[in-house]
């Protein structure tokens, strides 16, 4: 159990070095922070909390950096979330709030004003389509060679698929369209198999030949819907930071946070249901050691749907960054869940 004394002198070393990325000396702390305790107080404190794993002296006679444990203390227990101010709720609200359909471009505005907002990396997923009730479809002839699937879901989710499909009149296609919504809007995109579409085909009796080629293209399209959306902003505002200043380190990350299968499996690893905080090794991944993820879940109609993660140095605005990612969590929950679409 640490000391008051000892908790706000770690608090003031770890304020610190977020400010300057430098390591913190025990005279530093005595001047700037009116604790009213001597310089050598404060350094034989300082001794104490390393000897304990709060603190780490990266050279000999070098001042202190917090280790992932007193960033740990700190998130846990010292930090308080910060507010928006109303001038930058209105500024969330009037970009994610603006009627966008597309589920796509509401992911890229969010990772915008993300990375806007903490001048670090920020990821979005969209809900997974197949979680999805089927709204509206419709096949348009694009070509006498090529036909256009247009899938559209209750959360505004927009897909297009092109087909092989040759010499088929646009009367014929609006009515195989009309026929498959009046029987399968409302179902999940993960409920509508080759048995629920094949029950249409008594409707669609006189198109049989083009019916029997749709099933199986429609059946492979919804399966290969399946998979997580990312949308990734702000990564050159991770490189240009100290922590990362080496070539080769700059390198890994870049390719780290260019690969989805790798950020998938960062998601997969925190939380679903609430706000997470990982520090350091905390995260698993040995090249994101010096980093800090802030991640949370926003819903469709009470149930998980996307997450949104903002990931950065260790030494991060923890209080702002948190209040942010909490307040566009919520904002995006309403607005895939229809109330202000």
């Amino acid at each position: 159990m640490l000391s008051d004394r000892q908790i706000k002198i770690l608090e003031a070393i770890i304020s610190d070095f977020i400010d300057t990325a430098q390591p913190v000396g025990s005279r530093t702390i005595s001047k700037k922070y009116p604790l009213g305790i001597s310089s050598a107080t404060i350094r034989n404190e300082m001794a104490d909390l390393e000897e304990l794993g709060y603190l780490l002296q990266p050279h000999t006679s070098a001042g202190r950096i917090p280790s992932d444990l007193g960033y740990r203390l700190y998130v846990d227990s010292l930090i308080y979330e910060s507010s928006i101010s109303s001038k930058d709720k209105e500024i969330i609200q009037s970009l994610l709030l603006n009627k966008i359909i597309e589920a796509g471009d509401i992911a890229k505005q969010t990772v915008k004003l993300l990375t806007d907002f903490t001048h670090l990396v920020a990821v979005v997923t969209i809900p997974k389509f197949n979680k999805c009730k089927l709204a509206n479809l419709k096949l348009i002839k694009v070509s006498d060679s090529k036909v256009l699937l247009i899938l559209v879901t209750d959360t505004g989710i927009v897909k297009n698929i092109q087909l092989a499909l040759s010499n088929t009149e646009q009367f014929i296609l609006d009515k195989i369209s009309d026929t498959m919504v009046s029987h399968l809007s409302g179902e999940t995109i993960e409920n509508i198999d080759v048995r629920s579409i094949s029950k249409m085909k008594e409707k669609l009796s006189m198109f049989g030949n083009i019916v029997d080629y749709l099933i199986p293209i429609l059946r492979d399209a919804l399966k290969s819907l399946n998979g997580t959306e990312l949308y990734v902003d702000g990564i050159s505002n991770l490189l240009s930071t100290f922590e990362f200043s080496e070539t080769e380190k700059a390198k890994n990350i870049f390719d780290f946070l260019n690969d989805d299968e790798e950020l998938v499996k960062l998601f997969d690893n925190l939380p679903s249901d609430k706000l997470s905080i990982k520090i350091g090794t905390e995260i698993g991944v040995e090249l994101l050691d010096d980093c800090s993820i802030v991640a949370s879940s926003y819903h469709v109609d009470g149930n998980n749907a996307g997450r949104i993660l903002v990931l950065g140095p260790k030494r991060m605005n923890y209080g702002a960054i948190v209040s942010t990612v909490n307040y566009i969590s919520n904002t995006l929950s309403d607005v895939f869940s229809g109330i202000y679409l």
